[in-house]
């Protein structure tokens, strides 16, 4: 599988090989909410920018839960989606997506899905790219590139989606939806990536401290949605950056459900992660 070198937002250090900045979706409007039809009376559940900042906190009590991940990409007419299914546990900061490309999106018709585990600083992938044995690894350091992860593996990691919360600001209570037959708050704002990583966990500070230099523009427009316990259920985050003179919009959507939930991830051995160089 030949999968393209992709362009990164701006910043100064090489990173690694992004799988997804000239993949590129259409946004969709920040209002739009699929498969929930909004109640006659919402009313907002204590002071909404404080809300929205828990919701990493609510996540690490609840401990682990299934993800459905959705990056939409747009450029110069161009528009994919790629789409990832797995879990992520909220307390060790780990998880397992697999990560499917769209046809033709990377210049052939059949794409292997993409096997990524998610760990504290590092984003390991198999089926990378054209190159890397069928039975390797690619490791890849998230505090090195220019987006902390946030766009890089073609699905945001659950975990930094929720912290990048603890920066929102501007926040309003659009009101009360039914999401997957669960109701839920929806709340609307702005996120700061230089204000999320100084509030991060430890574990996922360094990725977003990254993502704080690499984007142009610190400001993320976000629509989040949480349950009653707090804990986020739907998030999607708006991201827009330069790639050689052109603007790549970026509608990242990550659901959550089915808290407590088995989360495994087991690490490759080092023999099994590739050291050579990979073709873009």
């Amino acid at each position: 599988m030949a999968v393209q070198s992709y362009g990164r937002p701006r910043g100064h250090r090489s990173g690694a090989l992004a799988v997804t900045a000239a993949l590129v979706g259409s946004l969709a409007s920040a209002a739009a909410v699929s498969g929930c039809a909004a109640s006659e009376d919402p009313k907002p559940a204590g002071d909404p920018v404080l809300t929205v900042r828990s919701a990493a906190d609510a996540l690490a009590r609840a401990g682990t839960s299934k993800a459905s991940t959705s990056m939409e990409m747009a450029s110069g007419g161009t528009r994919v989606t790629i789409r990832g299914e797995g879990g992520y546990d909220f307390r060790r900061r780990t998880g397992r997506l697999r990560v499917v490309l769209p046809r033709d999106a990377a210049g052939a018709s059949e794409h292997r899905p993409i096997t990524e585990l998610l760990t504290p600083g590092a984003l390991y992938m198999k089926n990378r790219g054209a190159g890397v044995p069928p039975d390797k690894w690619v490791r890849v350091d998230t505090t090195t590139l220019d987006d902390g992860n946030l766009v890089t593996g073609g699905a945001t990691d659950p975990g930094a989606a929720a912290e990048l919360l603890r920066g929102a600001r501007e926040v309003v209570f659009v009101g009360e939806v039914e999401l997957a037959g669960v109701k839920v708050g929806h709340y609307r704002g702005v996120a700061d990536i230089a204000a999320a990583a100084r509030a991060a966990s430890p574990q996922l500070r360094g990725a977003l401290a990254a993502a704080a230099k690499g984007f142009a523009d610190d400001s993320v427009p976000f629509d989040a949605y949480l349950d009653a316990e707090g804990r986020l259920r739907k998030v999607r985050h708006q991201f827009s950056f330069s790639n050689q003179g052109r603007t790549v919009a970026v509608a990242s959507t990550t659901l959550l459900y089915g808290f407590g939930a088995a989360v495994e991830v087991t690490l490759p051995d080092r023999r099994h992660i590739y050291a050579g160089k990979i073709e873009t």
